[in-house]
Order: C-alpha cells, then structure tokens, then sequence
C-alpha cells in the first residue's frame, strides 16, 4: 500500500534511504519558516503601537538589518565553499549558529523599557542592532543550509521532493509558532489590538520560541551528512576573486531568468507582507479578526500544496506558477475596494467576507510562483557549472539574496514612508485620537489610499511581471538530466561530445556559446565520449554517478558516526 501511494503522488525511493534523509535535512525549516513568519505578521506593528517607534524608522530599522543581511550572505557562501571539513563544508555552521539563534531571537520581542515616545534614538539604535544580530544568526544556518540541497539531491525530481519536505516543515514551525503567539496574546488580554502595555507577552513568545528553532536545527545537524570537503581545491582569496566568483554568476542565462522573476516576485509579496497588518487595522478595522485571517490564509497555503507538487511532479517545475498564480492577482484586488467594516452597519457582513475571500484567494495563489522559485534555484547550481567547471553553491545561494534582499531592505523602508507620507496615524497618535473624539479612529483618505497603493496596486503589477518572466523561463526535466550527464561524462573522461540538439539546448539555457564553457573547452581528446541512455531512457553515466554517491555518502555518514 505505500508502494501504491508513493507512486499515486509521485514520491521516488524507499522510506529509510530517500524519506528519513529528507525529514533530518528539513528540520531546520521549522526555524525558517516558523521565525519569519511571526516576524512578518508581528514585528513591524510590535515596534509601531508596542514599542511607540514611528512608520517610518521602523521601516528604516527593517532597511538597516536587511542590508546587512545582503551583505553577510554573499561572505557566508564564500565561506562555506571555501571550506575543507571532514564532515562536509556547510553542517558545522548550523550548530555554531544556534547560541547567535537564541539570544537574537529572544532580544527581537524585549526593548528592556525603551520606548519610541519618551528615548526613541536609543530604541531605534537597539532594534537596529537585534535585528543585524538575528539576521547574522539567520545568515549563519539558512546559507549552508540552501548550499547543501544540491549535493544532498542532485536528481531533477529529488530536489523538488526535498524542497517539498522543506514546505511542510516551514508549515510545521509557522503553525505551533502562531498557535502560540496567538495563545499568549489571548493570556495577556492583547489579542483584539495591541498597545504599550503588551510588552510581555511578546518577550515570552520570544524566549520560548527561540528555544523550538534551536532545538530544530540541532536536530537537522545532528541527523544530516555530507561527504568530506577535505580535497577540495583552492583558488587564493583576494579582492578581485571575490568580484569575479559572484560576476560569473550573472553571465549564467537562467540564472538571470530565475532572478528578475523572483524579484517581481518578491516586490509583490513583499508590499503586501508589509502592508498587510495595517490594511486589516486600519483599511478593513478588523484588527480583532487579525488570527482569524492569518489561520485561514495559512491553511489556503498549505492546501495548494498537494496541488503544486502534483502539478510539477507530473508537468515540471513551472506549471503551478502558470495555473494558480491568477489567483494571487485575484486576491490582492480585493484590496482595491476594500472598505471600513464597522459595526451597525448593513455592509459589514459583506466586507468581512471579501476579506475572508482574499484571505484564501492570495496566499493559495502566492504558493504557486514562491514552489516555483524554491525548485527552480538549485538546478541553477548545475547550469553554473556548466560555464565554470566548478560546485558553487554558496556563491549561486547568495548572490540572488545579495541584491535582493538589498531592494527588499529598502523597499521596507519605502512601505513606511510611503504610509506616513499618507498620513497614516500608528500606536499611541491613535489611541489619542480616539480619546479625544470618543470615537474609533478612521484614517484620512490619502491614508487610505497609501494602504492601498502597498498592499494592492504595486503587488498586482509586480505579480503580473513575475508570471510573464515565468513562462519565458526554459529548462526541462530532460534538459537538466541532460547538463548533469553532460557535466558526469566531462568530467569522467576530460571531455564530451555532443550532439548539435544537446548544445543548442545547452547554449539557449546558458545564455553562452558552448565554446566559452568549460564543457566545451579543452575537447581535444580523439575519443568520442557521447551521452547515451539505457532502455528506461536514464543517462547510464548519471545511475553510474548515483551509485558512486551513495556509497561516499555512506562512508562520510560512517565516519561521522564513529
């Protein structure tokens, strides 16, 4: 029967060889997903109606840690792939990150009596220097993390198996990290809005989830094993090799293709994610129902799921994307007429369930291009090689996030001068407003519009680029059985022969004539060596290539152990 239902949906290798490896390696996915997931829903209305820091300096805060984030991820992977290890290049830095984990993450949620209305420098500067902490901490395990799928899983189709695992570890560190927050903010009688006097249920969530995110990545570097890296060779490390290993990354055509689409991508969930909370505030005035939505957006996620996998499984890794991300547009429009629910009024019902519509419509819509995005990027590793002649998985994990998560530092800023530019009225300024008038504050209409702008208009336009970049994207399943046999047979036998198909194919995906590859170089040998398949149409040098792995794998787990 688990033969029948591995097959049903998909899943290749027995449970103990292919299974168990992939559970040990996405542990540590708890703490990815589980930590940003809080922190996007939590941290910017934390700082602006908990900690009383205005809009904007709290999207300054977000901008500083961010950019210090993109600028520690590309010395971490030159890090990693530079490193010679008996236990492989990238395990160790998962444990050496879990102390940094723990007290960063705990610091995020306690201004230890800062506030942004009576010291807001010191507060601004304190925040700014516990979030650099966290993203350094987060730097430390994500990007050895990422780095080492490629070796893990080399196969098309394994990768998407283990980033599929991935997935629903993320789910299983966001939905305890919810429940729990949610929880203790209902304890402490703050979860129908938030105030100054709700600094201690969030030092408690702090404290206790910093200790679930390190006990998960333990686990990963406990259970997880690489082949040494002891014989790696070296290039000497100066200036110019730095600039020149992460220029090669962009002369890589799919590289380029997956990079500005998931940057459209990233502009749209970013706005949204920034925006979000202040829309169901301040826009909608359903702060109340704020769990509510976020539970069931959550579920709306989780169950396109089985629809992505199936779809890539079974049509590659762009279909879902093609097929579901219209429903993203469909749900950030909502956001375009979204009115004010207030209470007594015949509209109500109406607006709370468009909320509850777009709430299920985005998040499901969103997965499509974010499953997308997280299987593409590890066969770029391949088709880098292709050009270079070398593993770079560090360098090809974080060159995308140095610029990316350089604009998504800034764009976190803009989000909050944008609003405030609007006139949008945060934490204290409005509870004053309200005991002033006796009423519940409504917000000016450029307000209004300002919310709408961030958290609709610029999403819908950044979603649309992304889908269309998507279907301009080329490499197909066989395409890259075809690159890793091609990168196999060079180097096995010095050089390989191709047939004009293979390197027309090969040209079209690198974006670079075969001969200024390393495939292509150095093809001298007489000897023809030409990709050939067996019955089944596999490479028979990638099953020989498999089989090679498997039992390094085993020696490198065997030493590890004794």
């Amino acid at each position: 029967m688990g033969e029948k239902i591995k097959k049903a949906i998909g899943v290749k290798g027995d449970f103990k060889t292919a299974i168990v490896p992939m559970i040990n390696y996405s542990y540590a996915n708890m703490f990815m997903g589980g930590a940003g997931y809080i922190i996007s829903m939590y941290f910017t209305i934390f700082l602006t109606d908990v900690v009383n820091i205005r809009l904007r300096d709290a999207g300054v805060i977000v901008m500083i840690a961010t950019l210090w984030d993109a600028v520690t991820d590309p010395a971490m992977g030159i890090i990693t792939d530079r490193t010679r290890s008996k236990t492989g290049k990238h395990r160790r830095y998962l444990l050496w990150g879990i102390p940094v984990l723990f007290v960063s993450y705990t610091l995020l949620w306690n201004s230890f009596g800062l506030t942004g209305a009576t010291n807001p420098g010191p507060a601004i500067v304190y925040y700014v220097l516990a979030y650099m902490l966290y993203k350094t901490a987060y730097t430390i395990i994500a990007v050895p993390h990422t780095a080492m799928l490629p070796e893990l899983a080399p196969d098309y189709d394994l990768r998407t198996q283990y980033n599929s695992m991935g997935y629903l570890f993320n789910s299983a560190g966001m939905v305890p990290s919810f429940l729990f927050t949610v929880a203790i903010l209902a304890i402490f009688g703050s979860n129908n809005d938030l105030t100054s006097a709700s600094k201690t249920p969030f030092l408690v969530v702090g404290i206790t989830l910093s200790a679930f995110y390190a006990f998960a990545v333990f686990l990963t570097y406990r259970k997880t094993w690489e082949p040494s890296s002891l014989g790696n060779e070296l290039e000497p490390f100066d200036f110019k090799y730095f600039l020149r290993e992460y220029g090669l990354v962009f002369k890589n055509k799919a590289f380029r293709q997956y990079f500005f689409m998931s940057l459209a991508y990233m502009f749209s969930t970013g706005f949204y994610a920034q925006t979000k909370v202040y829309y169901i505030k301040y826009l909608a005035s359903q702060y109340s129902s704020y769990a509510i939505f976020n539970a069931v957006a959550g579920v709306a996620e989780a169950s396109a799921f089985p629809l992505n996998y199936a779809l890539t499984m079974k049509y590659g890794k762009k279909r879902c994307g093609d097929i579901v991300t219209p429903l993203m547009v469909a749900g950030l429009a909502i956001g375009l007429f979204m009115q004010p629910s207030r209470s007594g009024d015949g509209l109500r019902f109406l607006w709370l369930a468009l909320m509850m519509v777009s709430m299920i419509l985005y998040p499901f819509g969103m997965s499509g291009l974010g499953f997308v995005s997280t299987n593409i990027f590890p066969d770029l590793t391949d088709v880098d090689e292709v050009i270079t002649g070398r593993r770079r998985e560090g360098v090809i994990a974080t060159f995308s996030t140095l610029i990316k998560k350089s604009i998504s530092g800034v764009m976190a800023a803009l989000v909050g001068f944008i609003l405030q530019g609007f006139g949008l009225m945060t934490g204290d300024a409005v509870k004053e407003q309200e005991r002033l008038t006796g009423e519940l504050y409504v917000q000016s209409d450029p307000a209004i519009f300002g919310i709408r702008l961030c958290v609709a208009i610029i999403p819908i336009v950044a979603a649309i680029i992304a889908l269309w970049l998507l279907r301009r994207f080329r490499m197909t399943k066989d395409d890259h059985a075809m690159i890793r046999a091609a990168i196999a047979t060079k180097h096995k036998y010095g050089s390989v022969t191709l047939t004009d198909a293979e390197i027309s194919c090969i040209e079209a995906i690198s974006g670079q004539k075969i001969e200024n590859t390393w495939l292509g170089k150095d093809n001298d040998d007489s000897t023809p060596h030409p990709l050939t398949r067996n019955e089944d149409g596999e490479y028979d040098i990638l099953l020989e290539k498999e089989k090679e792995k498997e039992q390094a794998h085993a020696a490198a787990k065997e030493g590890v152990t004794q």
